[in-house]
């Protein structure tokens, strides 16, 4: 755990649960406690149930007795899906509901399950309707959508248009597969100021090509510069190691710690405790 008696930085590092789905939830925060991070999102799909409000309470207060924040609920709702509205509202009720249990001040949701160049308006519109109802529902909580293929946000233009029309939505962003450094920073820079969360690893050329962070030392430090020219707080988390090895995170935070405190212009963090 990193304890820092100055000032919070802008950029903070803490990394994704799903980075390690079949570990305990008890072992993933020893293991961020260990690598010095700040933060853990907490993924539904494999460490917060769904309708087990006091599980989600209770390790949300685990977190936080490590040392560590909850910065937020990694949800797998797809606004969209399923279509009956009825339906919809009780799924998101539920992720709500485990949201606020766990501490989360931020969801992340998917933008549907149609790639942009293949829904159609009334897709388009279910999945903008729906993604406008769970900002409106949502209060103090924070939505914000996945960065993903086969979704509206695949694309710049399609990603813009959707943040566009849902007002007090919010993104996520990673580099998308296979994109060439500069292309991949063009488009972090046209939804910069709607990013709150950016999701750090590296895979190239191929998501079956999962490298360490330094593998693409430039487009990272190029990625964190930017997040902080921003002036605001914004969470980067680690959400994939290379052999989805427990034994790598400590190194790749270590990498991540370091790209966040040359980018934030700050002191080197403190070392981590053994």
């Amino acid at each position: 755990m990193v304890t820092d008696s100055g000032p919070p930085r802008l950029l903070s590092a803490g990394m994704c649960s799903v980075t390690y789905r079949p570990l305990p939830p008890e072992r993933i925060i020893a293991l961020a406690v260990q690598a010095g991070l700040e933060h853990v999102e907490w993924g539904q799909d494999a460490h917060v149930r769904l309708g087990d409000e006091e599980g989600a309470r209770r390790l949300g207060e685990t977190t936080r007795a490590a040392g560590l924040s909850v910065s937020a609920l990694g949800s797998y709702y797809r606004a969209g899906v399923p279509s009956d509205p009825e339906e919809a509202d009780r799924l998101w009720q539920q992720v709500l509901v485990a949201a606020r249990a766990l501490g989360a001040p931020r969801v992340r949701v998917w933008a549907g399950n149609l790639a942009s160049a293949s829904a159609g308006p009334a897709d388009r519109r279910r999945t903008l309707d729906r993604l406008k109802r769970c900002v409106d529902s949502a209060g103090d909580i924070v939505v914000a959508t996945e960065f993903h293929a086969g979704t509206l946000t695949d694309d710049i233009e399609s990603a813009l248009s959707m943040l566009d029309e849902v007002p007090g939505l919010r993104t996520y962003w990673q580099p998308p597969n296979g994109m060439p450094d500069d292309e991949a920073l063009a488009g972090l820079r046209a939804v910069l100021d709607r990013v709150d969360a950016v999701h750090v690893f590296s895979w190239w050329p191929t998501s079956e090509d999962r490298r360490p962070l330094d593998h693409r030392a430039a487009l990272w430090r190029a990625v964190m510069g930017m997040l902080a020219s921003t002036g605001r707080r914004i969470d980067t988390a680690i959400e994939f190691v290379p052999g989805d090895d427990p034994g790598m995170l400590t190194g790749e935070a270590a990498t991540l710690r370091r790209y966040v405190t040359e980018a934030s212009g700050d002191s080197p963090a403190p070392d981590v405790a053994g």
